[in-house]
C-alpha cells in the first residue's frame, strides 16, 4: 500500500503540488488524468523518489520513504517505472536491455538473467524479437520492451508516465493488452495518461488532478460518466465535444480534417475509425452538402464521443432548402458515406431560424477495435 500525507512539492515559491493526500491499495490500477501542468508526472516521480517532496510524508508498505537517511535504492527495487520515451539503451538488443538491470542491480548470474529475460519478453509477446535493437522495432514494441525491463526487477508497483503518448492508436492497443495482463497478475499500477478510453478500460480508480492536488477521484464510471465537481465536469465535457462551424465556400477543409483527427486521437479512436470519420466528413460535407448550398453556407458540425458506449456521434446541421443527402445525385459519395459509418439518420428542422436540415452519423469504434484484435490474433 502507498500513502501520501500532506505532500507538497515546490520550486522556490512555485507550487507544483500542494497538500496531496492519497491512499493506493495493493492491486489498484489507477489512471491519473487532468490538464497539462496539473502535476501528474510529478506525483508519480515523488512516489519513486525521482523527486523529493518539499513537505509531507510518503509511505510504501508502512515504511516512510521520505524519512531522513532512507536509502532510495530500497524503494527502486520495489517500484518499477516506464517512461513515455522508452529510455531503452540504443546500443543493446532487447534481450540485453532486460538483462542489464538484473545483472547490475540484482547481481544475478548471466544464465539466470538470460532465462528470466526471455520469459519476460515472452510475457510482452516479444521473445521472437529478443535479438533486435530498439531502432529495428515499432514504437509499441519499444514500449512493451520497456515494460519487460521494468518487470525484470520484479517490482510490486509499476509507474507509467504517459506510456502511450508517442504511439498511434494501433500501437496503444498493444500496450493496453500488456497492462491488462499485468493487472491480472495483481500488479499495483499508477498510470499518467491523456488517453481517456485507455484509462477507462484499464483502471479501477481514476484521479483527476487540478489546482495542484487530486481534485476528484472515483471509479472510471464516476469520473467519466458522472463527475461531481465543476472542473472535472468541464474537463470531461471538453474532451467529448468538438464543434466546427463552416460559413464560407473557400473554407479550410484540410484544417478541419486535422482537427477531427486530433480530436479522435485524444479520445482513443482507432486508426480505422479515424480514417472512416474523416472520409465521412469529406464525402458528406464537401462532396454532397456544400454543393447544395449557395454563396452563404452555414454548416454546424458537432462531434461527441461517449466513453460509456465507445460510440462517436457526428451531428451536422445545415441551411438551404430541405435536402436529404440520400437523394443526392452524387451516388458515389453517399455510397462511401454509408460504408464508412455504422448509422446515418436525416431529419428536417422546423424551429430554427438558420438550420433546416440535420444528419446524425454514428461510428461504433468498439466494433472496429474488436475486429482489429480478432484479425491480429489470426
Amino acid at each position: 500500500m502507498i500513502e501520501l500525507k500532506n505532500v507538497t512539492k515546490k520550486f522556490d515559491n512555485f507550487y507544483v503540488l500542494k497538500n496531496v493526500n492519497a491512499t493506493i491499495n495493493d492491486g489498484d490500477v489507477i489512471s491519473i488524468i487532468g490538464p497539462s501542468g496539473a502535476g501528474k508526472s510529478t506525483f508519480i516521480r515523488l512516489i519513486n523518489m525521482l523527486e523529493v517532496p518539499s513537505e509531507g510524508q510518503i509511505f510504501v508498505d508502512g515504511e516512510e520513504i521520505t524519512a531522513s537517511g532512507y536509502r532510495v535504492e530500497n524503494i527502486r527495487q520495489k517500484i518499477g517505472m516506464v517512461f513515455q520515451d522508452f529510455n531503452l539503451f540504443k546500443h543493446l538488443t532487447l534481450l540485453e536491455n532486460v538483462m542489464k538491470p538484473q545483472i547490475d542491480i540484482k547481481k544475478k548470474l548471466l544464465v539466470d538473467a538470460y532465462t528470466e529475460s526471455i520469459r519476460l519478453l515472452d510475457v510482452v509477446s516479444l521473445s521472437e524479437k529478443a535479438k533486435r535493437y530498439p531502432h529495428e522495432i515499432s514504437g509499441g514494441q519499444k514500449q512493451r520492451a520497456a515494460i519487460a525491463r521494468a518487470l525484470a526487477m520484479d517490482p510490486s508497483i509499476i509507474l507509467f508516465d504517459e506510456p502511450t503518448s508517442a504511439l498511434d492508436p494501433t500501437m496503444i492497443s498493444e500496450v493496453e493488452e500488456v497492462i491488462a495482463e499485468l493487472k491480472s497478475m495483481g500488479k499495483t499500477m499508477i498510470i499518467v495518461t491523456h488517453e481517456m478510453g485507455f484509462a477507462k478500460r484499464v483502471s479501477n480508480r481514476v484521479f483527476f488532478m487540478d489546482d495542484k492536488t487530486i481534485y476528484e477521484e472515483g471509479t472510471p464510471e464516476e469520473i467519466f460518466d458522472n463527475p461531481k465537481k465543476d472542473k472535472t465536469k468541464r474537463f470531461i465535457k471538453n474532451l467529448r465535444l468538438l464543434i466546427i462551424v463552416i460559413d464560407r465556400k473557400d473554407c479550410d477543409y484540410w484544417g478541419y480534417e486535422a482537427d477531427i483527427d486530433k480530436y479522435a486521437m485524444k479520445n482513443h479512436i482507432s486508426v480505422k475509425g479515424r480514417t472512416r470519420l474523416k472520409l465521412a466528413f469529406e464525402e458528406l460535407v464537401r462532396g454532397i452538402i456544400m454543393d447544395k448550398l449557395g454563396n452563404e453556407p452555414r454548416v454546424n458540425i458537432v462531434l461527441e464521443y461517449s466513453n460509456q458506449t465507445e460510440k462517436l456521434k457526428m451531428t451536422i446541421k445545415y441551411n438551404g432548402d430541405y435536402f436529404n443527402p440520400k437523394d443526392s445525385d452524387n451516388d458515389l459519395s453517399y455510397h462511401v458515406l454509408k460504408s464508412a459509418m455504422d448509422g446515418i439518420e436525416y431529419s428536417e428542422i422546423h424551429d430554427d431560424p438558420v438550420y433546416k436540415n440535420q444528419v446524425e452519423l454514428v461510428l461504433d469504434d468498439q466494433l472496429l477495435q474488436n475486429l482489429y484484435k480478432k484479425i491480429k490474433k489470426q
